[in-house]
């Protein structure tokens, strides 16, 4: 059986999928830039993981990963790719060192990950899913490169879906609001009040709260399977309602 490469696997998103896939029974290679703790992954599942550290911004270590997923598992099946940074600023006060810094992870990254894993999902006829954000479809303030780069990857997605479908392989993405996750966690840090950000965050998805990490990696656990076989260049969004209401709207409107 092929394995899946998920990328930004040591923490948040892409630890929650690696081991929703482990859990499942499934093969993975887990790239990240940090050192995935084997101790986070599901007991039993020692012989059936690959982990590769480095960053998905070095084509190199993106070929190493695909190369161990050949390797180890004898191809690849699909990629899950949730590797990304997150930093603040406007157009008027980013200066490029910081824009280039998070299109080379969030878009580049992306880029340079299906590039070394397409010869084999296309060999596999399986899938990507790529993790986007609510701000691929809309923007918060004070984000401009990170808005940019999740707009970027929504390109990217369409694209590819539209390039390689004749040749059987799906592209997709996820957009999650608000997640719990060590990223959110350094983010609300910088807060003057970090409790009332996360009040806030809670209250402005409809659902009540934000996601747990789990709750993304299901989606797309089912988006890399064989029950999502006719979705390709789909945006699916997990984010508790937040860009289906109107902004302002009054909770109880008399």
């Amino acid at each position: 059986m092929a394995a899946v490469l998920i990328t930004g696997a040591a923490s948040g998103i892409g630890l929650a999928v690696a081991c929703r896939i482990l859990a499942d029974g499934g093969q993975a290679v887990l790239l990240d830039a940090r050192p995935v703790d084997p101790e986070a992954l599901p007991p039993g599942s020692e012989t059936r993981v690959a982990l590769i550290e480095g960053s998905v911004a070095d084509p190199v270590s993106c070929e190493h990963a695909v190369r161990a997923g050949i390797e180890s598992f004898g191809g690849l099946s699909g990629v899950s790719h949730n590797a990304g940074i997150q930093r603040y600023g406007t157009a008027a006060d980013t200066d490029l060192e910081l824009w280039n810094e998070v299109l080379s992870v969030n878009l580049t990254g992306a880029f340079n990950v299906a590039k070394a894993a397409l010869p084999h999902v296309l060999d596999a006829r399986g899938a990507f899913v790529f993790m986007g954000s609510v701000q691929s479809l809309a923007s918060q303030r004070n984000v401009a490169a990170y808005t940019a780069s999740k707009h970027g990857l929504l390109g990217l997605v369409r694209s590819m879906a539209m390039d390689f479908a004749e040749r059987g392989i799906r592209v997709n993405m996820v957009a999650p609001g608000a997640v719990q996750t060590p990223m959110l966690d350094w983010a609300v840090s910088l807060a003057d009040a970090p409790n009332q950000v996360r009040d806030v965050l809670n209250a402005m998805h409809p659902l009540g709260r934000i996601a747990r990490a789990e709750e993304v990696a299901a989606v797309v656990s089912f988006l890399l399977s064989d029950d999502a076989s006719f979705i390709t260049g789909e945006t699916v969004r997990v984010d508790g309602g937040l860009l289906s209401q109107i902004a302002g709207t009054p909770k109880d409107p008399k």
